[in-house]
């Protein structure tokens, strides 16, 4: 099983793609719905981040208020800092016990969703193919505003909090123009996805794997016949 990662600027389009390639039953890991998961009520992230910034980022019902604490960070990098101290390492894991689970599964490819795939470069190693998914920073800006009703401000702080998207497109496999109408990113991704499955990158990772098991195993062989 190889990986492609997937990431962009915020509302340039990646839950589009995310779900085309669920559309296509492609395994996903979303970086995003998985650190929802992390900070559900009685999660471990959750009680370190009350801890950190005050029960104000709470809902009444104990619930994380994500505009209240995306407001307290994504204004002040040292905040943004420590929120990310905490929740990368718990996303961390999670997203690593569903690779486990989807290699087990026999999957040729899994698509990474990963928003800071760049900033954080923690699963950049690991990744075969990475696409970008672009569009102008006008758009960008328009798409956010209008997505979470901000103010020009706010989306400006949240779009600024990430590298920027010119300097994602060159370190891409692969640009995802999302400029145009959705039938247009369709017909991209319909190709990446004929791409991806003809790619043989799954079987020299499994015969990588096999190897790394028999090596020892054949050691072991040798050594109790050499002792007969």
């Amino acid at each position: 099983m190889f990986l492609v990662g997937l990431t962009g600027g915020i509302a340039s389009g990646k839950s589009t793609c995310s779900n085309f390639f669920r559309g296509e039953r492609i395994p996903v890991v979303d970086a995003d719905i998985v650190a929802r998961e992390v900070v559900e009520p009685g999660r471990r992230a959750l009680k370190k981040i009350v801890a950190t910034f005050g029960p104000e980022v709470l809902h009444s019902d104990g619930t994380l208020n994500r505009e209240k604490l995306g407001g307290l960070v994504f204004s002040d990098e040292a905040k943004r800092k420590q929120l990310n101290m905490i929740m990368h390492p718990e996303i961390g894991k999670a997203m690593m016990w569903k690779l486990l689970w989807l290699f087990l599964s026999g999957h040729q490819f899994v698509v990474m969703d990963l928003p800071l795939l760049f900033e954080s470069k923690t699963y950049l190693p690991y990744m075969s193919y990475i696409l970008v998914v672009s569009c102008s920073s006008k758009k960008q800006l328009e798409r956010l505003k209008t997505r979470n009703n901000y103010t020009t401000e706010e989306a400006e702080n949240r779009i600024k909090a990430q590298m920027p998207l010119a300097e994602k497109c060159l370190l891409a496999t692969t640009v995802l123009d999302n400029n145009g109408t959705i039938e247009e990113l369709q017909r991209q991704l319909h190709q990446i996805c004929i791409d991806l499955r003809r790619s043989k990158r799954h079987w020299k990772l499994r015969l990588g794997l096999l190897s790394l098991f028999l090596a020892p195993l054949s050691i072991l062989t040798y050594f109790l016949l050499s002792t007969n």
